[in-house]
């Protein structure tokens, strides 16, 4: 095929990809899940997410500890558990939540019991997710807080995210309740089942939701410190008392796609479930299409324009900000082209002057060799010519605008 006529039917494919991808999807809830009550002038806030994905299937009648970092502090935590690309019922019979001292051990007195409109287990159909109750009590902001599901029932594929950069734990049998970490023998690298925690905080506080691939799911970056870029945001908005914007969940799929499905389902497909679905968002954060230019053959400038429109008029409608960021530079990674060079830089021109976005946030620019445009600033380069190292992913979080997160929507 040549080259005009491979062009053509990208073009074609990539229309009706968004025509079917424009539908809105619904987070279904399981039946147990009500939406509490909240003070007139407290809401609650997403404080950490990760989005979910089919998984491998796993053992049934098993325990996972699953380690992750809060943003936003607040009270009555709640967990969403998802069994959103299972294709049986799952069963969670126990689950609690506590905070980490070291490893798989817990803060004595931490764990506490979670219920799921009054009762200790629910189960979650295939397809669909579920809200637990709220637990009394205060959670602060940057805490590691630890999730221990016992899973029973549990056929066929799993639902989770694949690249936590994290180490959490598992084992057999019923060991949700315990603190210390003598049966949890374990390790993985994988969050399964949990996909959001939020909190009830101040009506006038809210989170940005990052929405990008494996560069915002923090692959390349030091796994258990918490340096994915998203993080060092996180810890910014913390230390700046006049931001209102504090919370940050983290929605980046390693491999995955504005337009179309692979590594995770496209932007377009996931983003009520991974953006519009959590609670107190006030932005959404693209950061988004490298791995579209890098496809082969890979897409047009126009393309993925007619993808970024759509993911903001999506936000708009729904009240939320949209900050756009460009794509760096990947000349060394073994799919770089000129062709796909030159796409990349036409995307980042459009991004940078469309207006489309209601900020910018040029990351291209701030992480570029100076010597060559076309590739990452060694100091910031992982090794691979495409991921951003620990301190890449610092200068990234440094070079967002906190006021950039705020809109008058």
């Amino acid at each position: 095929m040549r080259a005009g006529s491979a062009r053509r039917v990208v073009a074609s494919t990539v229309a009706a990809l968004l025509t079917a991808l424009c539908v809105p999807l619904v987070v279904h809830a399981a039946r147990t899940q009500h939406e509490p009550a909240a003070a007139a002038d407290q809401h609650f806030a997403v404080t950490w997410a990760a989005s979910a994905g089919r998984q491998n299937a796993g053992p049934a009648e098993r325990s996972y500890r699953l380690v992750v970092r809060t943003s936003v502090g607040g009270n009555a935590l709640r967990i969403r558990l998802t069994n959103a690309f299972g294709d049986h019922p799952v069963t969670f019979a126990s689950a609690y939540a506590g905070l980490q001292r070291q490893g798989a051990e817990l803060i004595p007195g931490s764990n506490r019991r979670l219920t799921f409109g009054g009762q200790s287990s629910v189960t979650v159909p295939a397809g669909e997710t579920t809200l637990s109750d709220p637990l009394p009590g205060d959670v602060a902001a940057q805490s590691d807080l630890v999730v221990s599901l016992y899973v029973t029932g549990a056929q066929g594929p799993m639902s989770g995210h694949g690249l936590a950069m994290q180490t959490s734990y598992a084992t057999t049998g019923d060991h949700a309740a315990e603190e210390a970490a003598v049966n949890w023998t374990d390790a993985m690298s994988f969050w399964y089942w949990l996909d959001a925690v939020s909190v009830q905080t101040s009506a006038a506080i809210s989170s940005v939701v990052t929405l990008g691939d494996s560069i915002t799911d923090g692959w390349a970056s030091t796994t258990n410190l918490n340096h994915r870029w998203p993080d060092y945001l996180a810890r910014r908005l913390q230390a700046t008392p006049e931001s209102t914007v504090k919370g940050v969940a983290n929605e980046g799929i390693s491999g995955n796609k504005v337009l179309a499905d692979g590594a995770g389902e496209a932007a377009l497909r996931r983003f009520d479930r991974d953006v519009l679905a959590h609670p107190g968002v006030g932005t959404v954060f693209v950061h988004e299409g490298i791995n579209d230019i890098k496809a082969r053959p890979g897409v047009t400038v126009d393309d993925l324009a007619a993808g970024y429109r759509q993911l903001v008029d999506r936000a708009h409608a729904a009240g939320k900000c949209v900050v756009g960021a460009t794509l760096m530079a990947y000349k060394g990674w073994p799919e770089y082209d000129p062709a796909g060079e030159a796409v990349r830089q036409g995307v980042n021109d459009w991004i940078r002057h469309s207006g489309v976005f209601d900020a910018v946030v040029d990351f291209d620019k701030i992480t570029r060799s100076p010597y060559d445009p076309q590739t990452l600033l060694p100091l910031f380069d992982s090794g691979d010519h495409l991921h951003p190292n620990d301190m890449g992913m610092q200068a990234m979080a440094d070079a967002v605008d906190l006021a950039a997160l705020r809109c008058d929507r």
